[in-house]
């Protein structure tokens, strides 16, 4: 549950993009901040909880979202545990992975009902599983994807897209 800010103690730019990077490690956040920098500004949450507490205060352009938290506290992943279990017909080793493994929707459900309406990004690749992502994007036409293989070029672009800029 921390939140760390790349920039350093330099002055903000108003025409930087504030993006939220949740996620359970530091690897999107080491990456973006390294080869994704210009004219972004990250911040970083490793739980979903943390992510809705620090809407009020960071207001994000956007929120870069992993999909998968197999290394997060069982205590901080959002989902009803009880009714997955009951979904996976009592077995809770089988709702507990999926519970992990879908923890990037459990999130953006919650940020949603936090009062986030701004894009998100998954760090998912939904090339395989386009009917899924279609009738996700139906439900929350804000929502987009870029596959975790992208490269730099690749996740700037997305990013500049949902947020409706041009790259510096």
């Amino acid at each position: 549950m921390s939140s760390s800010n790349t920039s350093g103690s330099r002055e903000i730019d108003p025409r930087e993009i504030k993006v939220l990077i949740v996620e359970d490690g530091d690897e999107y956040l080491q990456n973006l901040s390294t080869f994704v920098a210009r004219g972004i500004r990250y911040t970083q949450a490793k739980s979903g909880g943390w992510a809705c507490t620090l809407l009020s205060t960071l207001q994000p352009d956007l929120v870069y979202l992993d999909m998968r938290f197999d290394r997060t506290p069982n205590e901080a992943l959002l989902g009803d545990l009880v009714g997955l279990t009951a979904r996976f017909n009592g077995d809770v080793a089988r709702a507990r992975a999926f519970q992990q493994d879908n923890q990037g929707l459990f999130v953006l459900r919650a940020l949603r009902d936090a009062g986030f309406h701004g894009p998100v990004i998954l760090s998912y690749d939904f090339s395989r599983e386009e009917r899924r992502f279609r009738a996700l994007s139906d439900k929350d036409p804000a929502l987009s994807y870029c596959p975790d293989y992208a490269d730099a070029s690749e996740i700037q672009a997305a990013i500049f897209r949902a947020v409706g800029r041009r790259p510096p």
